[in-house]
């Protein structure tokens, strides 16, 4: 009897023993599942570790484009939203994020963000009639568009630090960037659309491609390096 109480004790005492080997003394049990990154799909999640730093933590108040612009939301499309994220933006700043361009964001990580920006910013009823096209469908005249820029432009960015026309900021930003911004604006910075870039007349499909050509005209061909004619 004695015996047989003594190896029941024993047993329980072993079985008690089995239980604590999964963890050490003072470490609680982990109780949540860790999430591997490649799984992480929650919009806010990917927005505030990928591209926050760039764009502003909502959107907007950043060095970059103005996401949380209802307007930008409703020129851009989702294609082209899924190419920049994937493969980044040549001729700026804009880094690839997709695995398939060497980033850390799987295609499905590239579609929760393109998602979650028309789920939180994207409006309707926005007063888009004769909005340009978001990509240029000819390359423009550049001296109509100084012109352009004489008229809806100049009055603003030929003060100090808004000059636009200066090769550095130039060679820092490419085609699509101006023209995007010259269409849809930066509201947090207080630049207007291209409805109210020109008082009483809103900027026109060839007058944006105009303009855009002009910009593009004053690039020095080697940024980075000493211009022509400077020591």
């Amino acid at each position: 009897m004695r015996l047989a109480l003594a190896l029941s004790i024993l047993c329980t005492l072993a079985a008690l023993g089995c239980a604590g080997c999964g963890r050490m003394d003072g470490i609680p049990p982990r109780t949540e599942e860790v999430v591997r990154p490649e799984d992480i799909l929650d919009f806010w999640t990917l927005y505030h570790q990928n591209c926050s730093a760039c764009h502003g933590e909502n959107g907007q108040d950043g060095p970059a484009m103005d996401l949380a612009n209802p307007v930008y939301q409703s020129l851009v499309d989702d294609s082209s939203l899924k190419k920049w994220i994937t493969g980044g933006m040549p001729g700026t700043e804009m880094p690839a994020f997709g695995e398939s361009a060497g980033g850390f964001l799987t295609e499905r990580q590239v579609d929760a963000l393109v998602a979650g920006m028309r789920q939180n910013w994207a409006k309707s009823g926005e007063n888009l009639s004769g909005i340009p096209v978001y990509a240029a469908v000819s390359s423009g005249d550049a001296k109509a568009g100084e012109q352009v820029y004489a008229s809806a432009c100049e009055s603003c960015h030929n003060k100090p630090g808004a000059q636009i026309t200066n090769p550095t900021y130039l060679a820092l930003v490419s085609d699509q960037a101006l023209r995007t911004i010259t269409i849809a604006g930066r509201p947090d910075l207080r630049h207007p659309d291209w409805q109210h870039a020109r008082q009483g007349q809103p900027l026109t499909d060839a007058d944006v491609t105009n303009v855009v050509a002009y910009l593009a005209s004053l690039r020095t061909p080697t940024p980075g390096q000493p211009y022509p004619g400077r020591p």
